[in-house]
């Protein structure tokens, strides 16, 4: 009996709060057409590469609002872009500069190309927090 005690509450313990929410405020969006996309990182191994999460919202002119539900509190990083033409991708031109609008957390910037993770990383607290960006 007391051995289940202990590995119940082992397990309980090692498994994480999801309780935290991320309300990520998109301002200068150009236009209602396609979507507004967020891809979500929790470490500079990933960052760019291999999202944790990703949420999506119907853009909207000037400014859209997406929520995203259940992180544990802990470091993060995100990355937006408008997908206007509504193809799934950040579209780029001959030289793989982006040609649709897009934002990193702390509305970071990088030298040459995306910024660092350490550059785009937000706390989230276990309460959630709200973050702020513009689309360049």
């Amino acid at each position: 009996m007391m051995s289940k005690l202990i590995l119940a509450v082992l397990f309980a313990a090692a498994l994480p709060a999801y309780a935290a929410d991320l309300i990520i405020h998109v301002d200068g969006v150009a236009s209602a057409e396609g979507d507004v996309k967020v891809a979500i990182y929790n470490s500079a191994g990933t960052f760019l590469g291999k999202p944790l999460r990703g949420v999506a919202a119907p853009a909207q002119a000037g400014a859209v609002e997406l929520k995203v539900t259940g992180l544990p509190a802990g470091e993060y990083a995100f990355a937006v872009y408008h997908d206007a033409n509504g193809n799934d991708k950040m579209d780029r031109n001959m030289v793989g500069m982006p040609t649709e609008d897009y934002a990193f957390s702390n509305n970071a910037m990088g030298k040459k190309g995306a910024p660092r993770f350490e550059d785009a990383r937000i706390v989230l607290p276990e309460s959630g927090a709200t973050a702020t960006v513009n689309l360049r």
